[in-house]
């Protein structure tokens, strides 16, 4: 609860590191004065009027110095991304600017000590404790040498080390150095400063933590009491404080009066879940809140909390739709996607100026900040447009958190929702019907279940199908009924009935297939043999499961479903040409060996590198032909109606035809290829689909549409299928329940998407999704997430094959998004 407390020491390390400075190496007075204004912007908590200095001051300044302004200045723009909680950008920041000033003044000077404090409070919030306290000791010997034992900045890091000690569990060596910041700061600062506040926070945390509750309360009120003179009750780190506050009256067992702490944080926008939930929780229990109100208001604290990327990308969709008019849809669009071009061209300076200046094109930066101030005038223009032609976009475009009873008439007689929220030490899920609700905890914490799904995990390898031998690798049903009984058992009897169960996952769920989930403790964690997988009560064969990025996205998704007459059914893509030697179909798979594995896609592409960017023509030689794709859109297009002129394979299925083709009027987008998320080729920085590899690879078309490209094309697709590996990137527990791929996909206009949990064998995906297809043919009212699941159960049920009963193989898709009739 103490890694948001930190302190980043903005305007202190300014001063230390101005004061210890020789005049030879002071900065000039407009730097010094601009350094000023961001980290006083940085103090207030005023991080989007920051951001756009800092980012001016280094643009300015990597010409023509000699590297100690610079490094001053990244150090300010880094701690503005970290006060933003964008870690992933402020470290290689913080790491040139350290680099930077090593280089110029050698490893002990002052002016590092800043750099190196910021460092190593970045990686305390991260939980890499071994790597801060180094950085903050080598901090606090420099700050002790130059100035003494008794400068601010000492206090700064003795803060900071005594947090270090409690978080790797040395609560006796961590009460010294925070007794001693605290000292040090009253008698300098005196006993009112903001800085005080920050010491007296820890050390009531560390008391806390050692359960001297007497102790602890005193230092808690005095901290917020501080805050609130001096830093006025908006400021961020005042709602810190009074959430400290409040789960420390929680966990001495007084809710009654942690509960009005807690609600002023909620009403501030910047609640704490791990605080506001359990208070809540307690306090429904007690009889302290009505049902009712504490379950709108855990319902609203969830939303704010949990929004996600790919929940944002649902949203900016449906404000596209609800525009209405041409003029407005059309402006709305605009401002989107300049925003995300600004956004993307903001991430690759970023990582260009982190490099060495050996490595790095400044004209190609230089050409970039210009992009981005272009961008940032028309945005200005198009929200006065927005303004003046449009003044109700506003409530639009930030929609309120929806309650129970928003919910409910959303939902239809035979479906239940299941929310879930993750946070320290425990878990909530809250499940709504049409008729009902209900809230209750989950016996898991954040840690104890991601090592749980990361378990679960293990046995949905397609390879370990071939194996009905060894049982180490294969997959463990009584795991899957453990997590069925502590996540869904205690609402089971709300849920149970209904045909459809939607989902909204946090945390390590989001990469937990809830279809797989056993209901009933099965004979054997692991079969005798894979016949005996059949048997096991599957969670599918009780109800359709769909994954939903967030609650909002419920209506956003249900509002606006394709009114468009005339529409075509289908367009699709696949069997691709990777290896453009190859002459035709039938050479692709004697080249091929037959059908290779879309999970081969994934295996080993570490070693496609060269130079700047993948080396296409190994990975077009490495990556296996996808003959059978061609027979599953054919089938599928069969079902559908679709024309042949609309699927596109071989050769065709490239970039130049997808960014050609008029997407919006075809109600399904069909993918069959190798997916690659980001990190399976070393240097692809986004995931990616894999199409035709062009003999010259253009801007226009290399082969490989990423996720960004996605997000630039216009949809109006009732669903997406991305019959190709890794779509869903869920492998890694904790991780979003979308990649950045179909993520995509969501922003540039569809409704639903058909993805992959993990490598999907190649045979299996064709069976399974022109299975789904047949049945929505032959029963169109059934919808796309029940079609789904009865494809899946009738390759589970096909007894022909000792593989078919492995949930690796029937098991792989999940629908996410829209999985009714709509």
């Amino acid at each position: 609860m103490t890694h948001r407390r930190l302190a980043l020491a903005a305007g202190l390390a300014l001063a230390i590191t101005t004061s210890l400075a020789t005049p030879g190496l002071a900065q000039k007075a407009d730097l010094a004065a601009q350094g000023a204004r961001i980290n006083a912007l940085n103090q207030a908590g005023k991080y989007a009027e920051a951001l756009p200095l800092a980012q001016a001051m280094v643009a300015s300044l990597e010409k023509g110095n000699d590297g100690r302004e610079l490094s001053a200045a990244l150090n300010n723009l880094g701690q503005v991304y970290a006060g933003q909680g964008r870690d992933d950008l402020a470290e290689p920041i913080y790491k040139r600017a350290i680099a930077l000033m090593e280089k110029s003044l050698g490893l002990d000077t002052t002016l590092i000590a800043p750099e190196l404090n910021n460092l190593a409070a970045l990686y305390q919030r991260q939980g890499r404790f071994t790597e801060a306290e180094p950085l903050f000791q080598r901090a606090l010997a420099i700050y002790q040498k130059a100035a003494g034992p008794e400068h601010p900045a000492v206090a700064t890091v003795l803060n900071n080390i005594g947090q270090v000690d409690r978080d790797l569990n040395r609560d006796a060596d961590a009460e010294a150095p925070i007794k001693r910041s605290l000292a040090i700061r009253e008698k300098v600062l005196g006993p009112d400063h903001p800085d005080v506040a920050r010491s007296l926070n820890n050390l009531a945390g560390l008391y806390e933590h050692q359960q001297r509750y007497a102790n602890a309360e005193p230092l808690y009120r005095r901290a917020l009491a501080i805050r609130e003179r001096a830093l006025g009750p908006d400021h961020p780190d005042v709602v810190t404080s009074t959430s400290n506050l409040a789960y420390f009256l929680y966990v001495s067992g007084r809710t009654a009066d942690a509960l009005p702490l807690a609600e002023r944080t909620l009403r501030s926008g910047r609640a704490q879940l791990r605080v506001v939930l359990p208070i809540l929780f307690s306090a429904r229990q007690q009889q302290l809140l009505s049902d009712d109100k504490a379950l709108d208001e855990a319902l609203a604290a969830i939303q704010r909390g949990t929004q996600s990327s790919a929940a944002s990308a649902v949203n900016k969709l449906a404000v596209r739709l609800a525009a209405g008019s041409d003029r407005l849809a059309e402006l709305v669009r605009k401002e989107q996607d300049l925003a995300a071009e600004a956004e993307a061209l903001d991430k690759a300076i970023i990582t260009a100026v982190s490099k060495q200046a050996a490595q790095r094109d400044v004209a190609a930066e230089q050409r970039s900040r210009a992009r981005i101030a272009a961008i940032a005038s028309e945005r200005a223009g198009l929200q006065k447009t927005l303004a003046v032609e449009f003044p109700d976009y506003a409530s639009l475009s930030n929609p309120l958190p929806l309650g129970v009873k928003d919910i409910q008439p959303l939902l239809s007689a035979d479906e239940a929702m299941t929310i879930y929220s993750v946070v320290d030490k425990q878990g909530y899920v809250i499940a709504i019907t049409r008729e009902g609700v209900d809230w209750k905890e989950i016996p898991l914490g954040a840690d104890a279940l991601a090592q749980k799904v990361s378990a679960f995990r293990k046995g949905l390898d397609v390879g370990k199908a071939h194996d009905a031998s060894g049982k180490s690798g294969l997959f463990d049903l009584a795991l899957a009924n453990e997590l069925y009984v502590a996540l869904l058992g205690p609402v089971e009897a709300l849920t149970k009935d209904t045909r459809s169960l939607l989902v909204v996952p946090s945390a390590a769920l989001t990469a937990l297939p809830f279809h797989l989930l056993v209901t009933e403790k099965p004979q054997a964690a692991i079969p005798d043999k894979l016949e005996g997988y059949r048997n096991a009560a599957w969670l599918l064969r009780r109800q359709a499961v769909s994954v939903l990025p967030s609650v909002i996205s419920l209506k956003s998704l249900r509002a606006f479903a394709r009114k468009d007459q005339g529409v075509k059914p289908m367009t699709g893509f696949g069997d691709p040409v990777f290896n453009p030697a190859a002459e035709g179909p039938a050479d692709r798979r004697a080249a091929s060996g037959k059908v290779a594995a879309r999970s081969i896609a994934t295996i080993a592409y570490t070693d496609f590198w060269r130079g700047a960017g993948v080396d296409r023509a190994r990975l077009a030689q490495a990556l296996p032909q996808l003959p059978d794709t061609a027979e599953e859109l054919n089938a599928v297009a069969r079902d559908v109606g679709a024309g042949d002129v609309d699927i596109h394979l071989g050769r065709d299925a490239s970039e130049t035809t997808l960014k050609r083709a008029a997407l919006a009027q075809y109600s399904i987008i069909y993918f069959a290829t190798h997916g690659l998320v980001a990190g399976d080729v070393k240097g692809l920085g986004e995931p990616s689909l894999a199409l035709s590899i062009p003999d010259q690879p253009t801007e226009l078309d290399d082969g490989l549409l990423t996720a960004s490209e996605v997000a630039q094309l216009k949809l109006n697709a009732d669903w997406v299928v991305l019959s190709a590996c890794n779509t869903i990137a869920g492998d890694k527990p904790g991780a979003e329940a979308l990649s950045g791929l179909a993520r995509s996909f969501f922003y540039a206009g569809a409704r639903a998407l058909l993805v992959s949990h993990w490598a999907v064998d190649s045979e299996a995906a064709t069976r399974l999704t022109t299975s789904t297809f047949a049945l929505l043919k032959n029963e169109p009212g059934i919808g796309r997430a029940q079609a789904l699941r009865r494809a899946m159960l009738t390759y589970l049920d096909d007894a022909s094959s000792p593989r078919n009963a492995y949930p690796a193989m029937w098991g792989p898709f999940a629908l996410i998004g829209e999985g009714d009739v709509r």
